[in-house]
């Protein structure tokens, strides 16, 4: 799809785009199933790919026709099932039958002769009251589960007939106007889950759940790759495969696991088509779809006649399967097959909950074959719909974090090539590395600059180059830039001559006439077989949907197509052009730009922040100091050198007593290697969350025993993010762990400590072992508002924690509501118990975070029975503290996002001047204009530099790097005084450089720039402290050290001298460090002298009667003459 892209990327747009896509794929879709029921035998799915190929422009949609009418309705409305059990359709008022599957009567009335019948056998027809087909227990179990709110919570329900006794599982669901039930038969081999409920289903997948969980991120392979051998174990297929569907819809397997002698898919694309977009949608209602046996006859649905509607089957687990999918699966040896669709979010943070379902994507599935049939029980599919869930947070995440790569990548980039824009515009961005290449995935990149070309990598000809600009002169004028995946498809009439090797292009304006291209090959150069059988001369059936016939439809497809442009890539790109364009545009005029009024600028902003963030961490101090919660802080060693009021009050031990003191050795033995581990991976980086310990008491306390703590670490940086020590937030258990264990060690009645109004018995509340909530405490009551009787025999997950509007208590997304599951079927599965974050909103609205302990019940016998859930809520103190720390750190990104944008802004003009001065030394100019031209030269370089310094800190700590560059003294002191001369000017003060000129024309070897920013600040604070038609001198003298046959160490002073009473002396103290509060000036001083002393040198002041000086030595290399 090409499109004229905007200046910035939109993610309405984006949707905008998708939904278009996913309309003009849908009437592909509709087509290729006509041309196959019309066709039979005959059809060419290659052919037919080609034909039906969508074309989607200017995001445009094509008109819905007859054709894909009619295939919507045949995928909704089908009345078809496959035969592995029987379906039901209920009026939801009567429980009355008004559909049946033809097989149902034989399945649920037949007599068995091992069973006496007892009275007339039910008949089964349209108006059947459906509790008189199963036996009274089963009949309940029915209509209470009909009744329910939410009937897929309670999936699936054990029931038996009442004339054989055979015992099925019924799947319930809702569809407008009626309630449907699958009825499958429960295997002679399985143990039948007695219990309904998604905790009794969740227990089969624990194990590949928690493999999933222990996983560590970064690795997206390896993710898919454990994800497809927990799934091949748990199903028992012949091949399970992870397949990715990507930006253009069409799909890939990513990851794969086989059964010795199957051919291998890994690796393999195949188009759009062959997984429709109306399937996809199916996916997205209906998550786990398995067909038993892709030959076996399909069963018809008998629906009511007088009914008014068409009964829906899209969300029976029995739906049959369309012929055109049943002849793929034939022609790949597939028998049977189970999918688990992989839903990932797509919301942003505020959205709230009910929004956010709306927000979701496919981004792949997880595929079963079997070249037998092959039936797998409900609960089994249910446990791995949940772990298809876990997986997806997982994708998530990783999707995420390849991003956030991808995008901290194009960043740097973008700073790199700034810089060279800077040093030499435009040419750094192609002549230099890294270049525009870099910036975003590319084959090859072009600037197209004053008539001429610069290529690099896979580009057109320069003839083509120049034909492709006056084409988006003529038909893209009104736009900034194009981006295509298909030249051929946006209309470029000499597309097809450029070949395979440029398909995909990316150009933006940077003037009227000047552009910067990227270009991309098609993207069946990206591809790669993953079958060793796969020969390029084999020849495929291109009448049969084969898997190789699909990939060679695919290829034909993407012929002239290239990956997509990633919106992110686009933002880059932009940013890009924006940055040249300013630069051109500023390039065309005269700019007066005074540094000195800029790095005044800059300095009050970091001075202002500096302030703001001081008066916050005073606050912060206080808080910590006298908070009610425990806290505590180590430096690198593991010695304490923070230990607040509260910690002293637990412990017994005083603020002098434990400062200086190892924290291994202040902790329980039991505890040390706890705290061990956590102060290890702290030091580290890794900030481990409600790790509880227990901590010794001493001296009053001692006799009370060991404190329980629940912990928070938190690593102390310096301003180079290298990590200086651990804080330690913690929240005293003591007395709550007393009830706790008092509570999971009891035997008789619980009710007394549970229902305990008093105020140590922490938020509870319980479910049986099939998830019904059993338990809900007084203290729970007050914190949420919801009555016990109110919540009572709901089930936990759903109910009354849920994502929907009526949940009794509302979950902010999908992936909390997974997490609360795992938790849940954690502690079922008798694993240990676990305190994890966990957060929802009261039904008042309220959001509530907390830290989550789940512990298993058990009965006399050990058998688990339910689960115990604590809520543990943080302190108001500790709420409030943590509350100053998000403001500090706010306060911080503010102040920092603020820094950045003024030198973003500088460096545009920035541009314009180094542009406009590179042009200038291109013309016919006299000595003394060249030396003024170069004087501004060495002082954009100076202001560069100094955009380039990230923070005060790393000079005042001396960790910069100073540069080795030849440099004459005459052009430094020329460019230092340059700076100061407006001001001089204003106040009638006259400027004299008495340096005599041998020194002057000496060469030197150091960092020039630096030395020039030191004489520029000094000089100009000397200039602001000289009365008005007063003097400023400025002598230097060298002396030298041979340190070998071809090198001097040359010793270098330089004396400013001004005349008046001198510079204040809180502003000199201020340059040496010895005062706290620092002013711009005093900062100013404290910099230039930081800089000197990397010089190996220093700065001092000398008074005398009637004038003072500053004076500056530093060590520099000489050459031998």
């Amino acid at each position: 799809m090409s499109s004229s892209r905007p200046s910035q990327s939109s993610e309405g747009s984006r949707r905008s785009r998708h939904s278009a896509r996913i309309i003009a794929q849908t009437t592909v879709d509709a087509k290729l199933h006509a041309d196959f029921e019309e066709s039979g035998s005959s059809f060419d799915y290659s052919t037919s790919v080609r034909v039906t190929s969508p074309a989607v422009e200017n995001n445009q949609p094509p008109r819905s026709d007859k054709v894909t009418t009619t295939y919507l309705h045949h995928i909704q409305k089908g009345k078809l099932i496959q035969p592995f059990g029987c379906l039901l359709a209920l009026d939801e008022k009567t429980f009355k039958v008004i559909a049946y599957s033809e097989n149902a009567p034989e399945l649920l009335t037949m007599a068995s002769h091992a069973v006496p019948s007892v009275g007339e056998n039910p008949v089964l027809g349209i108006g059947t009251d459906i509790r008189s087909l199963f036996t009274a227990p089963s009949a309940s179990a029915l209509q209470k589960a009909l009744g329910f709110g939410d009937v897929s919570l309670l999936n699936p329900i054990l029931v038996h007939c009442r004339t054989s006794a055979k015992p099925f599982y019924a799947i319930v669901h809702k569809v407008t106007g009626s309630i449907v039930v699958d009825f499958e038969p429960v295997k002679p081999y399985e143990v039948p889950m007695t219990a309904a409920g998604a905790l009794q289903s969740y227990k089969l997948a624990a194990k590949a759940i928690t493999r999933l969980q222990s996983l560590p991120s970064g690795s997206m392979e390896r993710l898919c790759d454990t994800m497809v051998q927990e799934v091949f174990e748990l199903t028992g297929y012949d091949r399970v495969m992870a397949y990715k569907f990507h930006d253009d819809d069409h799909g890939e397997v990513v990851s794969e696991v086989t059964k010795p002698g199957l051919e291998p898919y890994l690796g393999l694309h195949y188009p759009a088509t062959d997984i429709p977009q109306a399937a996809r949608f199916l996916f997205m209602k209906n998550k786990v779809r398995m067909i038993v046996d892709c030959n076996a006859k399909h069963v018809k649905v008998l629906q009511d006649d007088k009914l008014s509607f068409d009964l829906t089957l899209c969300g029976s687990t029995l739906r049959a399967p369309h012929t055109c999918h049943l002849q793929y699966m034939a022609n790949m040896d597939s028998i049977a097959s189970l999918v688990m669709a992989v839903v990932v979010n797509e919301e942003d943070g505020g959205e709230d909950a009910e929004t956010a379902q709306k927000r979701k994507r496919l981004w792949g599935l997880v595929v079963c074959h079997n070249t037998t049939p092959r039936f797998v029980p409900f609960p089994l599919r249910y446990a791995c719909e949940f772990l298809a869930q876990v997986f997806a947070i997982h994708v998530n995440k990783e999707v995420e974090l390849e991003n956030q790569i991808v995008e901290k990548n194009i960043l740097r980039t973008q700073t790199l090539l700034c810089d060279m824009l800077m040093r030499d515009a435009p040419l750094g961005i192609v002549s230099q590395s890294p270049n525009i290449m870099d910036l975003v995935k590319c084959d090859g990149a072009a600037l197209l600059y004053k008539e001429k070309v610069w290529k690099l990598g896979t580009t057109p000809s320069e003839f083509h180059l120049q034909e492709i600009a006056s084409w988006l002169c003529e038909y893209h004028a009104d736009s900034t830039g194009l981006s295509t995946d298909s030249l051929h498809d946006a209309g470029f009439p000499s597309a097809l001559a450029l070949g395979d090797s440029v398909c995909g292009m990316a150009a933006v304006r940077i003037s009227s006439r000047d552009m910067i291209f990227w270009f991309r090959s098609h993207t069946a150069g990206e591809v790669r077989w993953g079958g060793a059988k796969h020969d390029p001369d084999d020849r495929d059936d291109a009448r049969r949907m084969h898997p190789r016939s699909s990939f060679k439809a695919f290829l034909e497809v993407v012929k002239t197509r290239s990956l997509p442009w990633k919106d992110y890539e686009m933002d880059a790109i932009h940013s890009l052009q924006l940055i040249l364009r300013n630069a051109f545009k500023d390039g065309g005029e005269t700019t007066d730009l005074n540094t000195n009024v800029i790095h005044s600028k800059l300095n009050d902003l970091k001075i202002d922040g500096m302030q703001e963030l001081e008066a916050v961490t005073s606050e912060m101090v206080r808080l910590i100091e006298t908070a009610t919660v425990p806290i505590l802080a180590v430096d690198s060693d593991g010695l304490v050198n923070g230990w607040n009021t509260k910690i002293a009050e637990l412990t017994g031990l005083t603020i002098d007593e434990a400062i200086g003191k190892h924290l291994l050795t202040l902790v329980e033995d039991s505890s040390v290697e706890i705290v061990k581990r956590m102060l290890e991976k702290a030091l580290e980086g890794t900030e481990e969350q409600n790790v509880q310990f227990e901590i010794k008491t001493h001296l009053s306390r001692a006799d009370a025993g060991p404190i329980s703590l629940v912990v928070n670490a938190c690593a102390s940086k310096d301003l180079h993010e290298n990590v200086v020590g651990v804080c330690f937030v913690a929240h005293d258990l003591t007395g709550q762990k007393t009830v706790m264990d008092k509570f999971t060690r009891i035997e008789g009645d619980y009710k007394a400590i549970v229902q305990n109004p008093n105020p140590l018995i922490p938020p509870i509340f319980g479910t049986d072992e099939s998830g019904w909530c059993t338990e809900w405490n007084p203290a729970m009551s007050k914190l949420t508002g919801l009555k016990r009787e109110e919540v009572m025999e709901k089930m936990l997950l759903g109910e009354v924690f849920g994502t929907q509007r009526n949940s009794c208590c509302r979950l902010k997304n999908q992936e909390a509501f997974v997490n609360l599951g795992i938790v849940l079927n954690n502690a079922v599965t008798s694993q240990e118990a676990e305190k994890v974050p966990f957060s929802f909103f009261t039904g008042g609205g309220k959001y509530v975070e907390c830290l989550l302990c789940v512990s298993k019940k058990l009965d006399r016998e050990g058998v688990v029975t339910g689960v115990f859930c604590f809520l543990q809520l943080a302190s108001h103190e500790l709420q409030q503290a943590l509350h100053v720390q998000r403001l500090a750190e706010r306060t911080a990104l503010k102040r920092q996002k603020a820094l950045d944008y003024i030198k973003r802004e500088i460096r545009n003009p920035l541009s314009g001047i180094m542009f406009t001065r590179k042009m200038m030394e291109g013309t016919d100019l006299g000595p003394e204009q060249r030396r003024i031209l170069q004087t501004s030269g060495l002082c954009e370089k100076q202001l560069s530099k100094i955009l380039d310094d990230s923070d005060l800190e790393s000079i005042i700590e001396g960790c910069l790097d100073l540069e080795m560059k030849e440099f004459s003294l005459n052009e430094v002191l020329t460019a230092s005084t340059s700076q100061v001369m407006m001001k001089s000017n204003g106040k009638n003060v006259r400027v004299i450089n008495e340096t005599r000129e041998e020194v002057t024309s000496e060469s030197l070897y150091g960092d020039s720039i630096r030395l020039q920013q030191v004489l520029a600040d000094i000089m100009l604070m000397s200039v602001n402290f000289t009365p008005s038609g007063g003097q400023l001198t400025v002598t230097a003298s060298l002396r030298k050290d041979q340190l070998g046959r071809s090198v001097h160490l040359s010793y270098l002073e330089i004396r400013i001298t001004h005349t008046g009473t001198g510079v204040p002396e809180f502003l000199l103290n201020q340059m040496f460090g010895t005062e706290e509060d620092v002013s711009e000036e005093g900062l100013s001083l404290m910099v230039s002298r930081k800089l000197v002393k990397l010089m190996n040198g220093d700065v001092q002041y000398l008074r005398q009667a009637g004038k003072s000086s500053f004076i500056v030595t530093a060590e520099l290399a000489a050459a031998t003459e």
